[in-house]
Parts: structure tokens; sequence; C-alpha cells
């Protein structure tokens, strides 16, 4: 059994398969998921886990090089925990970024509900 991190099974296993430059779309419980992508669905019910929770979880796993989110999140909550724990975010539009998720390698729901609550980020290396 896992000591620490993330202790999700199919979570856990596709993200052992990313690799530099991948994308994971982490959205929120209404970001369409685009057909095609594998999923892995957090969303338990409207709040649970929140969107903050997974990216924290995420970032305590991964190495993540770049953020792209949707320019609307800017002055709304979920820009503001992104700005927490990402530099020079890049900004799209929503319709972009939902075009977007479909070159993404991994799309996570969160049971999150709050708009604009995704982000694509961009898989880096440790060393």
């Amino acid at each position: 059994m896992k000591r620490t991190g993330i202790l999700n099974a199919d979570l856990c296993g596709a993200l052992a398969r990313l690799g530099h430059t991948d994308l994971v779309l982490v959205a929120d419980c209404g970001m369409p998921i685009p057909a095609g992508v594998p999923v892995v669905d957090l969303a338990l019910v409207h709040g649970i886990p929140r969107f903050e929770q997974v990216l924290d979880a995420l970032t305590s796993d991964m190495v993540f090089q770049h953020c792209i989110a949707a320019e609307e999140a800017k002055g709304a909550p979920a820009g503001a925990w992104l700005a927490e724990r990402f530099d020079g975010i890049e900004y799209i539009s929503h319709e972009d970024l939902k075009a977007l998720s479909a070159s993404a390698k991994l799309f996570i729901r969160t049971g999150e509900a709050t708009p604009y609550a995704n982000a694509a980020l961009v898989c880096g290396v440790s060393f």
C-alpha cells in the first residue's frame, strides 16, 4: 500500500503514464469531456472534491511546467486559486480551452461547481 501521495488507483496509474509536454486537463464538474480522452472522474457531489484540493494533490506528485486557463477565470475565484499555485499562467478563451481539452492525455473531473475552475497543465520533468 502507498504511504503518501495520490491513493486513487486509476489516477495514480494515469499519471504514471504521462510524459514531458503531455497535457492534463483538471476540470470542474460542468466542463464537457472530449470524446476519446481518458477520464478519471473524481466527482462525488457538487463541491467534493474541490478544484483546489485536486490541484494541490497533483502538484505535490507531479511536475508541471506550464498552466493554461480561461481568460474568464481572471478576477474569479478559480483564477486566484491558479495564481496561488502557478507563475506565468497563459490565458485563452474558455471556448479555446474546451477545444484544447481534446488534445489532453488525461481529463480529471472534480466536483467543483465554481465557474471557470478548469486548467490545462503541461507536464514537465524533474531533472
